[in-house]
């Protein structure tokens, strides 16, 4: 993979080892030689994740509403911002920039990226890897909830183990790396995906 798009807080919240791994993994990614494609914060987990990026010399990829560029103060010092003119641009943007996609702790936000995408990937619309880097436990119960939603027939085994997850940086991006994508459906036309 040679760019990720990561979903995660435009808050730091209150957990300094989620802190510390979102600027590590930006660190990672430099070293890694990774683009970041995220939602162009300085501040936040999204903050965190840029700045270990632009300290090591990586390429950042900023995309934001313009709506957002005051709210969320978007980092100064990115290799590129693109300005859009509304959320689903962000998104879209971000999913044609990126090989696969990485989720951090967040908010309400950055649930509505990880379950569009998510079910983007269900539908055959994408063949990209999503994984979620699980830190301090953050997503324990909404994996127990996704595995509610199969054991309750809502949702297909399938779909639930093709998110990837793991506890550590290295661990997600060896199982993000060895993904294999579910087929396409076959009412899904190519020049559609």
């Amino acid at each position: 993979m040679k760019s990720i798009s990561v979903f995660c807080g435009s808050s730091e919240g209150n957990d300094d080892y989620i802190i510390s791994q979102a600027y590590t993994l930006g660190v990672e990614f430099a070293k890694k030689d990774i683009t970041l494609v995220y939602g162009a914060a300085k501040i936040g987990i999204m903050g965190q994740v840029a700045k270990g990026v632009i300290d090591y010399h990586g390429k950042t990829i900023g995309v934001i509403p313009e709506f957002l560029k005051l709210k969320e103060v978007y980092h100064p010092n990115l290799s590129e911002l693109i300005v859009t003119e509304n959320m689903h641009q962000r998104k879209v943007i971000m999913y044609e920039k990126s090989d696969g996609f990485m989720i951090l702790p967040g908010g309400f936000g950055t649930m509505d990226e990880f379950f569009e995408i998510t079910t983007w990937g269900q539908l055959g619309l994408h063949s990209k890897p999503i994984g979620i880097l699980n830190l301090s436990g953050f997503y324990d119960d909404l994996l127990a909830l996704a595995l509610t939603m199969v054991k309750k027939g809502f949702l297909k085994q399938a779909n639930f183990d093709a998110v990837v997850v793991d506890t550590t940086i290295e661990g997600l991006l060896d199982k993000m790396n060895k993904y294999k994508a579910l087929p396409t459906p076959k009412w899904i036309k190519k020049e559609q995906v």
